[in-house]
């Protein structure tokens, strides 16, 4: 007789974010299906914001009640601890904005199938009121639900899970952006044949990885690990290839080639989404496996994320220089970012109570660099030339001019990029570097001069890539506009509410950091559950 299968345990008030946010995407789907086409859209809406609102305010229940679980939930799969709770109140503000600037009419293409420039694109388009596709607002939703998941997973096949979840919606949503159709259909099926082969490289290391371990979960392989050869092959090359594809997601060089044909391709709602979204999520897996899976293994994985990271702030800071349009250099921008949040990575203490104080940088960084991302972004759809927005940096010549208040709000984001006193982006830069030195003077710790090195680096780095954001800045305020320049598009409710909120946090943690270093330091506290 077979043994009868023990019933999963599922702690449902503990995922309950995860699953109204999964839960308002499955409804999404059914109201594409029955709705009729005219009430889609007034359904959808309020569906999107109000589940990811609620889904908010259960995070800060948990968070106020002191509800942070000292065990991982679902069977051990889900870690929804002290960061996992920062990471997802993040996710959730970042996701409620960038839907602000998705629900902007003229974002979105009409008909995706339609061939670009075809009488079959003509006639949907004609028949269009403006809405485009509908199916967006499900597909964000699926996507932010694969963003929670992918930095609380617990066991790597949880995490896998959670990727695809996380990127097949956004393989789509690429593709969909109403105005230059071929070159948003060229960044959809680019992203999803790279992200396509990094999701093969990580399923191939989490393999490799269960062949030394017997297990996936990542407290059973650092268990494992500590018990046995850490020099081991299997656990070696599985390593390398869960590296690749974690480091593909948040376009780390020398896996980065994707980020400027994407950005510029997709809508810039949906990049916006990318950029902060995605980033913020990915950064807290790369902390889950390396800190928490791969701790016994710090001595081997530190000199190559040290390569990596400081390759990824020389590659993304230098070949922004050379960019000539506005939404490619924000993506190199956001290459050298993401070399900076890896100097974090690297500012392990090997200890929970030392890498509080690394931790508490790193949730820092992620929530200010991500609002200042989607305010930039969400001012880039307001400048527009009659074939869409105006990409090219020449169009931006004198625009200080045209529309000073517009243009001196982007320039402050650009300044908050660039780490300038008194703005957001400067207090996150110091708190990364520093606890970057102050790992560094752990003792016995042979990486000390070269976390030191590192730091010099991302110093340097910062400098020459405020040579690119101080020369919009100068473009837009000292050049004179051209007479065909271009026009700025009257603001909705929406995307005024995105621009002042990102303006406001940006500029009130540059002055008051303590509000936002105070929250990160209580999460950091209630360290990965091990």
């Amino acid at each position: 007789m077979n043994p009868a299968i023990e019933a999963p345990t599922i702690e449902y008030g503990t995922l309950a974010p995860l699953l109204i946010v999964f839960g308002a995407a499955c409804i999404g789907v059914l109201v594409e299906a029955f709705a009729p086409r005219y009430l889609r859209k007034s359904i959808h809406v309020p569906l999107t914001l109000l589940s990811l609102a609620g889904a908010f305010a259960l995070v800060l229940v948990q968070t106020l009640r002191g509800q942070v679980s000292t065990t991982a939930s679902a069977m051990g799969a889900v870690a929804v601890d002290g960061p996992s709770l920062f990471i997802w109140g993040i996710i959730l503000i970042l996701s409620f904005v960038c839907v602000l600037l998705i629900n902007d009419e003229g974002q979105f293409v009409a008909s995706a199938a339609a061939v670009p420039g075809s009488a079959d694109e003509e006639e949907a388009e004609a028949h269009d009121n403006g809405t485009g596709h509908t199916e967006v607002y499900p597909l964000v939703l699926f996507a932010v639900g694969g963003m929670l998941l992918f930095p609380a997973a617990h066991d790597l096949l949880m995490m896998f899970v959670a990727l695809e979840v996380m990127s097949l919606p956004l393989y789509l949503l690429c593709g969909l952006a109403r105005r230059r159709r071929l070159l948003s259909q060229e960044a959809s099926m680019k992203y999803f044949l790279l992200g396509a082969f990094s999701s093969a490289f990580f399923l191939y290391g989490t393999a490799m990885i269960y062949g030394f371990a017997g297990t996936v979960s990542l407290p059973g392989i650092n268990q494992a690990m500590a018990a046995g050869n850490t020099l081991d092959p299997l656990l070696l090359i599985g390593f390398a290839m869960l590296g690749v594809g974690l480091l593909f997601k948040i376009g780390a060089a020398p896996f980065q080639a994707w980020k400027p044909d994407v950005y510029q391709g997709a809508p810039t709602p949906i990049t916006a989404l990318m950029a902060s979204g995605t980033l913020v999520a990915a950064v807290g897996a790369v902390l889950r496996v390396f800190w928490v899976g791969l701790g016994n293994l710090d001595w081997e994985w530190r000199p190559v994320i040290w390569g990596v990271a400081a390759l990824t702030m020389i590659v993304g800071s230098i070949l922004a220089i050379t960019q000539t349009e506005i939404k490619r250099m924000l993506a190199y921008s956001s290459i050298a970012h993401a070399g900076f949040l890896l100097v974090g990575v690297m500012a392990t203490f090997g200890t929970p109570q030392g890498n509080a104080g690394s931790l508490k940088a790193i949730l820092f960084y992620l929530a200010v660099y991500g609002i200042t991302t989607v305010g930039a972004f969400a001012v880039l759809t307001l400048v527009r030339d009659p074939g869409g927005e105006a990409g090219h940096l020449s169009r931006w010549a004198g625009l200080g001019k045209r529309a000073p208040v517009l243009s001196g709000v982007f320039a402050f984001f650009l300044l908050a990029f660039a780490g300038i006193p008194l703005t957001s982006g400067f207090m996150g830069k110091y708190a990364i570097f520093t606890a970057a030195l102050n790992s560094g003077t752990q003792p016995g710790d042979s990486m000390g001069g070269w976390m030191a090195g590192l730091v010099v680096v991302g110093v340097v780095a910062s400098a020459v890539a405020a040579f690119f954001y101080v020369r919009v800045i100068v473009l837009m305020f000292f050049n004179e506009p051209a007479a065909d320049g271009p026009a700025i598009a009257a603001p909705s409710m929406g995307t005024v509410a995105v621009i002042a909120v990102s303006l406001l946090v940006t500029v009130g943690v540059g002055l008051y950091p303590e509000s936002v270093l105070g929250v990160a330091n209580d999460a950091a506290s209630s360290l990965f559950i091990r």
